[in-house]
């Protein structure tokens, strides 16, 4: 009887060490840290910076240029009386706006006669002094009967009031002018005080179709 209850302890003790390392093992197993899981996509990813919205983005507004073509209000004390005829004109070539404007129509005649309305009318960009009909009738008659008459010099005379470019009254001033017929124009003082040759404006920067004009009350002599 003692052997077996020797061998049942010694079994007993066995059974016992076999469950105490089994459970050890379970714990282990249970106790075993899981690897670290990488940080997710949304985790690790930088967030791009928020974009400026259009609004924030966008440059000042700058002042609008004026045009090439843009032009000043005419200038010189007879623009009141001729305002209603020169409005007119501003879509039209010269050589036809010149008959569409009463108190020039003998500069106008002048034009036909001579030949040089279609010239005008094709030109590009380019100043006329226009002569008003107190600045023709104040040349002696029978002088004046002489150039109308005669063709080539009444083109020379028309031709010595028509320079290149629209030309602003800022741009006159102090300006040497070569004309069409070649010779030079003088411009002296300033705004509604300038002088072409002598000559003062009655109404001047007016703007046609394809030229600027500017009605003068004498007609122009080479100097």
């Amino acid at each position: 009887m003692g052997g077996i209850t020797v061998k049942r302890v010694l079994l007993a003790a066995a059974l016992a060490l076999t469950a105490s390392t089994a459970g050890t093992a379970a714990d282990a197993a249970v106790w075993t840290p899981a690897p670290e899981s990488s940080p997710s996509p949304e985790d690790t990813s930088t967030m791009p910076e928020e974009s400026p919205s259009p609004d924030d983005t966008m440059p000042e507004a700058s002042p609008p240029e004026a045009s090439p073509g843009a032009t000043a209000a005419p200038i010189g004390p007879g623009c009141a009386t001729l305002q209603s005829s020169l409005a007119g004109i501003k879509d039209q070539p010269v050589g036809t706006a010149l008959s569409q404007v009463p108190e020039l129509s003998m500069l106008s005649d002048a034009v036909k006669k001579a030949g040089l309305e279609e010239k005008l009318n094709s030109a590009e960009d380019i100043t006329v002094f226009a002569p008003n009909n107190k600045a023709f009738e104040a040349i002696p008659k029978e002088t004046r009967d002489k150039v109308m008459s005669d063709k080539k010099l009444l083109e020379k005379a028309i031709s010595y009031h028509v320079v290149e470019g629209k030309k602003t009254p800022d741009q006159l001033q102090g300006a040497t002018l070569t004309t069409m017929e070649g010779s030079d124009l003088t411009v002296k003082g300033s705004g509604e005080n300038l002088t072409i040759n002598g000559a003062k404006i009655v109404c001047g920067g007016v703007p046609t179709k394809n030229a600027t004009l500017y009605v003068v009350d004498k007609v122009l002599m080479p100097q």
